[in-house]
């Protein structure tokens, strides 16, 4: 009899030990799948890899193409990289675009935005490396990959001012109430504030330089929130309804950046929906623990949202590139998972 006890007792702790490993395996697969979200891209092309921000997604020819900003190896001359994905999960590297020598893209070019227009796929994207006279250029592609610049190059930066010290980068065009919108970031006369402002043309523009009109008693937007510091940027634009969304990159990287969403109806004058970020960066030891930052919203062909953006653990020494699902609820977005693995 108390041989069978010592064998009843022993298969016991057996089995406990077994639902123990289930357990613990199990949560480390958990917190493994945290840290790494389904889509996870990171440009391994150069040393001094994985480092991708700054991305676009657009549908164009039957696919998804993402244009973001990626260094040399010494991290800095930077260009655009271009990665194509039919599932928006897996991605695909396709192409490099290089600054042109000999013009103001010579020392970088970064920051891509993009929209299609009669079959042309349109790039904006920003010169880089120029301090105070970084500007916002423009070209055209009917493949993806291989691009024609602007002759007018750069087509547009803010007139020197009591607000703003001419500079521009990270351009959003949009279309919105029969003009396009440029939305831009640029620094006041300091150099130490980032905020937001816009210029626009017509709808049958050719996007010149002389076609631009910037708009007047800027900035639009600019940090007040504790947590945007002294920085807005990236702004990224959707319409819902009778609402242009904005859903902009507040502080600087790593400080940490996040993202936060205002709304507009005219484009022009915005309020945010909340004093908090609506996507915060990740607990400490995940992947996005440095930041949340620079978004990009995109509308799918089937009619989902999703939210792109930049995040990193190590203060900026690698960048990948990830999504969240974002829906709509009485006229606010809202996350659908708080994973970032949609």
């Amino acid at each position: 009899m108390e041989k069978l006890k010592r064998l009843f007792i022993l298969k016991n702790i057996k089995m406990l030990r077994f639902l123990f490993f289930i357990f613990f395996g199990s949560m480390i697969l958990t917190v493994g799948n945290a840290q790494n979200p389904a889509m996870y891209y990171g440009d391994e092309s150069l040393p001094a890899r994985p480092f991708s921000k700054d991305p676009y997604v657009i549908f164009f020819q039957q696919k998804y193409w993402m244009y973001y900003s990626t260094p040399d190896a010494l991290k800095k001359e930077w260009h655009i990289g271009i990665a194509t994905s039919t599932d928006l999960v897996h991605w695909d590297k396709v192409g490099d675009i290089y600054g042109l020598k000999g013009t103001v893209e010579e020392k970088g070019i970064c920051a891509p935005g993009a929209l299609i227009k009669d079959g042309v796929l349109h790039l904006f994207y920003q010169t880089y490396g120029n301090g105070k006279s970084d500007a916002i250029c423009h070209a055209t592609s009917k493949d993806g990959i291989n691009f024609t610049r602007n002759t007018t190059n750069p087509i547009f930066h803010p007139t020197e001012s009591d607000w703003s010290c001419g500079r521009a980068i990270d351009a959003e065009v949009v279309s919105y109430k029969n003009n396009y919108f440029l939305y831009f970031a640029t620094r006041d006369t300091s150099y130490k504030i980032q905020q937001q402002g816009v210029a626009l043309t017509a709808l049958n523009s050719n996007f010149n330089k002389e076609s631009w009109s910037e708009v007047p008693n800027m900035p639009m937007l600019k940090p007040t929130l504790p947590w945007e510091k002294n920085c807005i940027e990236a702004a990224s634009c959707i319409q819902k309804g009778k609402y242009l969304y904005m859903f902009y990159a507040g502080a600087y990287n790593n400080e940490p950046q996040q993202i936060g969403v205002a709304k507009s109806k005219d484009g022009i004058h915005w309020e945010r929906i909340s004093e908090e970020p609506f996507l915060k960066n990740g607990n400490a030891g995940t992947w996005n623990e440095s930041e949340s930052g620079h978004p990009h919203i995109l509308k799918t062909k089937e009619g989902k949202y999703f939210l792109f953006f930049q995040g990193n653990k190590d203060k900026g020494k690698s960048w990948y590139i990830s999504k969240v699902e974002i829906g709509w609820k009485n006229g606010r977005p809202y996350l659908k998972s708080q994973k970032a693995n949609s």
